[in-house]
């Protein structure tokens, strides 16, 4: 997930973006328009939106599905959908929508709720629960059906580790197992990458969810207090998680300054570094043999015999021992659809039994529908499948408030400082808690020490 280039830039993108795919067509209710993500290895709602196209055509006499695949990065597929959404000419009445966009897409009144419908939905029972809530504002209504789910750990190189005198079946206990494995590849396999830890601005959430908070959540604190409902910041854990990027950083365990902070390093984490044995460890998510699998656009028939997984360990490993975090995306219905009903056939239609099993191997999504995730054919195409579903008993979710897109561009910034040098680690904890201070409000954010 990634952070916005220079808003000129972004500006000039979006507008030639648009020009391109922004003639929606008709919106007279008889074109469906549905807009979604298609960038390097992200193409499985492509192939889902594709494979459905004609099925609900035939479906649904008169009425056109128009597909609107956005090729763009992640930060940049969110600004060029927020501005097709500010005009009712072109904004999309299905969207491929990110779940923590979801309360302040909703505050805009870009968004359906779909309460009603979902409550006459009898597929609705197959989800579990923490994936609908995942679709729930802080208003109360829910605003998309989920489309899978994500996790995260760790993915390592077997090759690797067997040269740098390392088990096959490494399973760090710990944050100081971690930074012990990376410093003896480094000593013994030179001219690798010994530990990707994702930092700074330029590949967005990334940053956020699979860096900085993946380390966080494995402290005593978080990022949100449920139960004060407030930010937490500063904290313990969050000077404890910078102080682990710097010494992956300063002791050349991780990617080079620059690469680092290329808005394209996760694509290329998953499309060259792992498949041409240049990174031994990557703290990542279950997604990437998207682009390994047959058909992927990085196929590599050997990644399951290459690559090892492992869970990303708690910093001392106290309980429960392992850390995960998750995402994922919704099918949402614009609030402005000329024909509500089509556009919620359409959602029902991707999201039914056959066609989210279809989505999960394309996208290597996890299930959260539990008719799926007993069916054989969920595991049949991936050797990891079961490893990442297993870890949604430990995964938490990002506390997807409204402000929260504003503080995880703080979180990208803070530990941008921290990497290039440029604050120490207590330095940039105490000017992020600033930052949230500022955009959350004062009595919304508490210190711990």
């Amino acid at each position: 997930m990634r952070r916005q280039w220079a808003l000129v830039m972004t500006a000039v993108t979006v507008a030639a973006g648009l020009s391109a795919c922004g003639d929606s067509g008709s919106s007279d209710g008889k074109t469906i328009k549905v807009a979604y993500q298609k960038f390097g290895n992200f193409i499985g709602a492509d192939e889902l939106f594709k494979k459905i196209k004609p099925v609900f055509e035939q479906q649904n006499p008169g009425v056109k599905l128009k597909l609107i695949p956005i090729e763009a990065d992640e930060n940049s597929y969110y600004t060029k959908l927020g501005l097709m959404r500010r005009s009712k000419s072109t904004a999309p009445d299905v969207a491929y929508e990110d779940t923590f966009f979801v309360n302040s897409d909703a505050q805009a009144r870009f968004l359906m709720p779909l309460d009603d419908k979902l409550a006459s939905w009898s597929d609705w029972s197959q989800f579990v629960a923490a994936s609908k809530a995942a679709g729930k504002a802080g208003d109360g209504h829910t605003y998309g059906v989920p489309m899978g789910t994500d996790t995260r750990g760790l993915w390592f190189n077997k090759k690797i580790f067997a040269k740098a005198g390392l088990p096959a079946d490494w399973q760090p206990k710990n944050w100081n197992d971690l930074l012990t494995a990376a410093r003896q590849i480094k000593a013994k396999v030179p001219g690798v990458i010994p530990l990707n830890v994702y930092a700074g601005k330029g590949v967005g959430e990334a940053s956020s969810m699979q860096g900085f908070e993946m380390l966080l959540y494995g402290t005593a604190d978080k990022l949100y207090d449920d139960q004060t409902k407030k930010w937490v910041a500063p904290s313990r854990g969050m000077n404890d998680a910078m102080n682990f990027l710097k010494t992956v950083y300063s002791e050349k365990l991780g990617p080079t300054q620059q690469q680092a902070l290329d808005p394209h390093w996760s694509d290329n984490v998953a499309a060259q570094e792992l498949p041409q044995g240049k990174l031994a460890i990557a703290l990542d998510g279950s997604w990437l043999p998207q682009g390994w699998i047959p058909g992927g656009v990085s196929a590599w028939p050997d990644w399951s015999k290459t690559l090892g997984t492992a869970p990303m360990p708690t910093q001392n490993g106290q309980a429960p021992g392992k850390v995960s975090l998750s995402g994922g995306w919704l099918l949402s219905v614009g609030a402005n659809t000329k024909n509500p009903d089509a556009a919620w056939k359409l959602v029902q239609l991707a999201m039914n039994k056959e066609n989210s099993l279809f989505f999960y191997i394309k996208g290597t999504q996890v299930s959260v529908r539990n008719d799926v995730t007993s069916d054989p054919e969920y595991v049949k195409g991936n050797p990891t499948q079961q490893f990442w579903t297993n870890l949604v008993q430990y995964t938490q979710y990002r506390p997807a408030y409204s402000v929260y897109p504003q503080i995880s561009n703080q979180l990208q910034a803070a530990t941008e400082a921290v990497v290039t040098g440029q604050s120490a680690p207590d330095k940039a904890v105490n000017d992020l808690a600033g930052q949230i201070k500022q955009l959350a409000g004062p009595d919304k954010v508490e210190g711990t020490s």
